[in-house]
């Protein structure tokens, strides 16, 4: 049978949660309460993030060795949407006090999930949007949803900078609860003012085909919006079959089905599981780490450590993902604006979504939920936000021995997931620990791709593939950036780019068979910035130069490479300029406590990217300190029918392996499965059984 139990969100008074737990329901309420009393925010303004200002390495240490806990503070991004200004405050809860309020000029904070719905309404209720779908044939507007998305800062008309501005896309189900986007409305764009929800334009291509075309203000509709067309007519949608849902599906395609249902398949714990989660404390196989979320990175890993032969080892102090990039390739009307940074515009906590037994996670499950806020200030809870569970996953390791027999352990792994609903996609991120002291970060995206219909007579798109009839997916990238602050057997380390060389043949080496290992210590920012190289088999370890091991060596942590793309951009392209943090597979920094994002703290409707590129150019040094490695990974997505109407997950990893850290396998005293290996009642006795039954008591 299997049990679940959840953690409830906001129960711990103000004061008595441990420094890195998120903020509780009671401390959002008061946050909100202290800002509203002190500095007079109340109507027209939202609460764009709200979070837990993280204490210092230094501050935490003094309070794990008995003293004081650290001051709880909040960390506030605001907008007063009636003058279009961004604040940033800092609060004190100890204090019950306002310690910081900041005008930061010229910056658009996050879109909220309430401006979000709120756009949907608003423009699904203008008379000129109602006049464009009726021009269409459509009527019928709860079946019409209106998806916002922010509007990138170079492609921002001149007549509209200085004011927050998002466009949208168009889209219709077929039938109520349907999917909405299996039919996208061609060529409909709406421009809308988030502040005051006004309807700035309207871009309509009806006629003219899915591409567009130039269009000028062509008049004004009742609200005084512009409306831009080429043509009175929209061309004939084609008959696509997007749904997913089987009751949506047409009887032709589920007779088509022949797929037998699967048996049963039982996972059980009847002792319970075999880790412990006290709050947010996760221990696990000699692993512990505490479990964060915040409104922006969504679940976040803090304090892991391995126990090796009684002494407690750092491993690392921080693992995030700090942004998340998805440029559409494709230059058409209706993708050229398509550029997402998800993490930064909109947020991966707002996003998270709550996960179900059975479905999301599997096994004996523990749950941790998520408190978040509305842009009023106010809180709210995303249940079970984060799964905790543990996995089989095969083999751990394995000799068969021709005298002694099999000896077999099987691999045991603790997974810590949450998942996302950004629109349309889905990214499912999953951190692992292994019993070897390995972590593997696995990322699954699917959900449903975007799609542009073609005029008739059209039979193709050369950027994207023809997934149903007349209909095309756009090619695009998913860049992620893990942002990995490592604290290997202490802070201050250095990172080592380690390269295959092959040795030239000759004299010492006559064959041509050996290989060697160049491992080259990057010592400033400007050698920090390292691409990926199948050739050498590139990789980096996290050195700590300060300690070494018994058998002579630097213990380390491998980032070993997984999912890594190149940009694919010309530098002076727009796009690029925004995100240059894909430039490279890996950027090496200090440690500095407002370096928290790669491309810039203020994305939603930026021009250049102020993070890494303007970091690094001081060319700080990175060697034997405290240092962060940004890693750039993702998924270079061209298009198949395959991944129509709902896509399979395309699943990218990356791991962080022990290098050096042990003296030897750290998993030695895994201990064997009797209970699962099928051998007679007389398996145990060391002369009897089957020597591949894997227990590792048989002889053979």
């Amino acid at each position: 049978m299997t049990t679940t139990a959840s953690t409830p969100a906001g129960a711990d008074p103000i004061g008595s949660a441990h420094p890195l737990d998120p903020l509780s329901a009671d401390e959002i309420r008061t946050v909100s309460s202290v800002l509203r009393r002190d500095r007079g925010v109340g109507d027209g303004w939202r609460f764009a993030s709200i979070e837990m200002a993280e204490p210092s390495k230094a501050a935490l240490a003094r309070h794990a060795s008995g003293g004081d806990a650290p001051e709880r503070r909040a960390l506030v991004t605001l907008l007063d949407s009636t003058r279009n200004e961004t604040h940033k405050a800092t609060v004190s809860l100890t204090l019950d006090a306002v310690e910081t309020f900041e005008h930061i000029p010229h910056v658009q904070p996050n879109f909220t999930v309430d401006e979000f719905e709120e756009c949907d309404r608003v423009l699904r209720a203008h008379p000129d949007v109602i006049a464009a779908l009726a021009r269409r044939g459509i009527t019928d507007l709860d079946l019409v949803f209106m998806d916002t998305w922010t509007y990138g800062g170079p492609v921002i008309p001149d007549e509209y900078r200085g004011r927050r501005i998002g466009w949208s896309d168009t889209w219709m189900r077929k039938a109520p609860g349907a999917n909405p986007y299996a039919t996208p409305v061609a060529g409909l764009h709406c421009v809308i003012d988030v502040n005051s929800m006004e309807l700035l334009r309207i871009e309509d291509a009806a006629g003219s085909g899915a591409s567009g075309a130039d269009v000028t203000a062509a008049g004004s509709g009742a609200s005084g919006a512009d409306v831009t067309a080429a043509g009175s007519g929209a061309f004939d949608q084609p008959e696509v079959m997007g749904e997913y849902v089987p009751r949506h599906i047409p009887q032709r395609i589920r007779d088509t089905f022949t797929r037998e249902p699967l048996k049963p398949l039982e996972i059980t714990q009847p002792e319970g599981p075999s880790f412990t989660l006290e709050g947010n404390l996760l221990r696990w196989q000699n692993w512990s780490l505490r479990v964060g979320f915040n409104h922006r990175e969504g679940m976040t890993l803090h304090t892991v450590t391995y126990e090796d032969g009684g002494r407690t080892r750092s491993v690392a102090h921080r693992l995030s993902f700090a942004e998340m990039v998805v440029p559409y390739r494709d230059h058409c009307e209706d993708h050229y604006r398509r550029t997402a940074f998800d993490i930064g515009e909109w947020g991966l906590g707002f996003m998270t979504t709550s996960l179900e037994l059975g479905c999301d996670c599997l096994g004996e499950i523990r749950y941790l939920d998520a408190v978040l806020h509305h842009s009023n200030g106010e809180p709210y809870t995303i249940t079970n936000a984060i799964c905790v569970h543990e996995e089989d996953n095969a083999v751990l390791w394995k000799h068969v021995d021709h005298d002694a027999g099999a000896e077999v352990r099987r691999m045991r792994r603790l997974t810590v997931s949450f998942h996302v609903t950004v629109a349309n996609y889905e990214y499912l991120v999953y951190w692992r620990f292994h019993q070897d002291g390995s972590i593997e970060c696995e990322v699954r995206a699917t959900g449903i791709m975007v799609t542009t219909p073609l005029p008739p007579g059209v039979a193709s798109n050369p950027h994207g593939t023809i997934v149903d009839e007349r209909t095309y997916a756009p090619f695009h990238q998913h860049f992620l950036v893990a942002r990995l602050d490592l604290d290997v057997d202490g802070t201050d380390n250095t990172v080592v780019v380690s390269e295959t060389v092959v040795e030239p043949m000759g004299p010492d080496n006559p064959y041509g068979l050996s290989l060697v290992q160049r491992n080259t210590p990057l010592r400033t920012e400007s050698e920090g910035k390292q691409d990926m190289d199948f050739a050498s088999q590139r990789a980096w370890k996290v050195v700590n130069p300060n300690v070494t091991t018994g058998l002579g060596h630097h213990p380390a942590y491998k980032l070993v490479p997984g999912g890594a793309l190149p940009p694919m951009f010309d530098p002076a392209s727009p796009i690029f300029r925004r995100a240059e943090v894909i430039g490279h597979t890996v950027w090496v920094t200090p440690n500095r406590p407002d370096e928290r994002w790669p491309a810039g703290e203020f994305v939603n409707q930026s021009e250049r990217d102020t993070g890494l590129p303007v970091w690094t150019a001081a060319d700080r040094s990175i060697e034997n300190t405290d240092v962060v490695v940004w890693y750039t990974f993702g998924i270079h997505h061209i298009t198949r029918p395959e991944d129509w109407p709902v896509m399979p997950a395309d699943t990218i990893s990356f791991w962080l392996k022990p290098f050096g850290f042990f003296d030897r396998n750290p998993s030695l005293d895994v201990a064997a499965s009797d209970a699962h290996c099928a051998h007679e009642s007389s398996a145990h006795d060391s002369t009897a059984g089957d020597p591949g039954c894997g227990c590792g008591h048989h002889g053979s």
